[in-house]
């Protein structure tokens, strides 16, 4: 049995909405997991619970989610250096001069400025979705706290220049990947392919440019008007009883006595974190191209990244920028070794309520695999579907099981060898049955409380998630809602 028919879709859809609803998104996801075990199972009570624990254990067993697990974990330890040094002070102070001649100028306020270049700053990393937010959740935390803008808004813009950025790059991770993904499928050309497709890939477009529009219109609505309210008048960054993602220990850390507050003491170590994430991927997968040097050098690169290991790439780029910050503080006698380890283990301490996090989310998206969630959702619309439906329903489907499973990656995998089969069968547009599924990944991911993305744009803005979730999701839901009705505008017309 390939599914469990519609048993498949309860464990996620409950453990989403009681996240949602209660607040208690540890409690949530594992009574998702533990009713997905139940399940698979046969609802034997003994053997479903067993099965829960032994999954969580599993999760270790998988080396892509070690990784990814433990680099969630280290950029507690750079945050806690960097917020130690002066580092973050330094960077502030440069920001505040900037925004200052701005202010002179009155060409625009602040606040805006500052949202606007975390965009601009989302936007120009490209390279990996979790580097990517985590840069922009690190560097404007505390300004957007200075300007008393809520965390909720730069969560919003750390998750929405993403994915949404990443995807829209053919030279990444993202690209190889999708480019494997089609050349499995029989596509000759996947780098045209993909090229002629990411034009009409609208959801990502228009929700980074929802985030522009809402920076300058100040028109915020649902519970992110709420947010900015509470952070306008009365000051607070976080509502009250909020839980951020990351500890306040580690965000509120004064900078060393004596110390001289000092922007490279930030820049540099994010810098090469952001730096050697290319040559990570570049690297991880130059070995595992048979014959790489006979082919054109850009074409090495290309073929390389597309057996990279992202996580790999991730877990180097941040144990090297500790690396390189461990030596630059102790290069300006700020820290001995032995505060640099001390400070180290205090920041991953900080963050292990991320790293269980993460673990739950792994072992719902193994149990979602084990239960055919996808392939459930995908093989119910299969029979009925029209030609002129196809992108638009193509992205619906792939939205919702992104958002049910918590990843884009995986959707791609179900759903793409699904789309371009209708496609084929019903003699639908190839490159729009593409972009719809590309499109829908994101959007499931995008508004999904269960999403590695969204996770990480919580810690690193050090948001509450579910407030994060909450705030997101009406303008996702906008943004998505928009590139349906375009879909089957098109698909009516075509």
């Amino acid at each position: 049995m390939d599914n469990f028919g519609f048993w498949s879709i309860l464990p996620p859809l409950v453990a989403i909405i009681l996240a949602i609803k209660t607040r208690q998104v540890f409690i949530s996801l594992l009574f998702g997991i533990w009713m997905g075990w139940l399940i698979l199972s046969n609802f034997n009570f003994l053997h479903g619970t067993i099965n829960t624990v032994e999954a969580m254990v599993d999760v270790f067993r998988v080396p892509d989610n070690t990784r990814t697990i433990m680099f969630s974990s280290l950029v507690g330890a750079l945050i806690a250096l960097i917020q130690r040094s002066g580092g973050v002070e330094g960077f502030i102070d440069h920001i505040n001069k900037f925004l200052g001649k701005v202010e002179q100028k009155r060409k625009t306020s602040p606040r805006k400025t500052v949202q606007f270049m975390a965009w601009l700053t989302g936007v120009t990393i490209f390279v990996e979705s979790s580097i990517n937010g985590l840069t922009v959740g690190s560097i404007y935390r505390p300004i957007f706290d200075r300007l008393k803008i809520p965390r909720e808004k730069l969560a919003y813009i750390a998750d929405s220049t993403s994915a949404p950025i990443c995807i829209l790059f053919p030279f990444n991770a993202w690209g190889a990947y999708i480019m494997g993904l089609l050349l499995a499928q029989g596509i000759n050309a996947p780098l045209e392919t993909m090229v002629l497709a990411y034009p009409l890939n609208f959801y990502p477009i228009f929700a980074m440019f929802m985030v522009v529009i809402v920076i300058f219109t100040q028109k915020d609505f649902g519970p992110m008007k709420t947010a900015e309210k509470r952070a306008i008048e009365e000051g607070k960054v976080i509502r009250d009883g909020a839980t951020p993602m990351i500890s306040t220990d580690i965000i509120s850390m004064e900078k060393a006595e004596g110390t001289i507050a000092r922007a490279r003491n930030m820049i540099i170590p994010i810098a090469t974190m952001v730096g050697m994430m290319p040559i990570g991927l570049i690297y991880t997968g130059w070995s595992r191209v048979e014959n790489i040097h006979t082919y054109p050098f850009w074409q090495q690169i290309f073929m390389a990244l597309g057996k990279s290991s992202g996580s790999t790439a991730v877990l180097w780029a941040v144990l090297i920028s500790i690396f390189v910050g461990a030596i630059l503080y102790r290069s300006q006698n700020i820290f001995k070794f032995p505060e640099i380890i001390s400070l180290i283990f205090k920041g991953v301490g900080g963050l292990i309520p991320l790293a269980l996090l993460m673990m739950l989310a792994f072992a719902i998206g193994k149990v979602c695999r084990d239960l055919g969630t996808g392939v459930y959702v995908a093989e119910v619309t299969q029979s009925w579907l029209s030609p002129k439906l196809v992108p638009g329903v193509i992205f619906l489907i792939a939205s919702f099981i992104a958002f049910s499973t918590g990843t884009s990656w995986g959707t791609f995998a179900i759903m793409i060898p699904i789309g371009l089969q209708i496609a084929q069968i019903m003699d639908a547009n190839i490159y729009l049955t593409i972009a719809a599924v590309l499109g829908g990944g994101i959007f499931g991911d995008h508004s999904s409380p269960i999403s590695d993305t969204t996770i990480i744009s919580s810690m690193a803005s050090a948001s509450d998630h579910i407030d994060h979730v909450k705030t997101q999701l009406p303008y996702a839901l906008v943004a998505g809602i928009a590139t349906a009705l375009v879909y089957f505008a098109i698909g009516f017309v075509a």
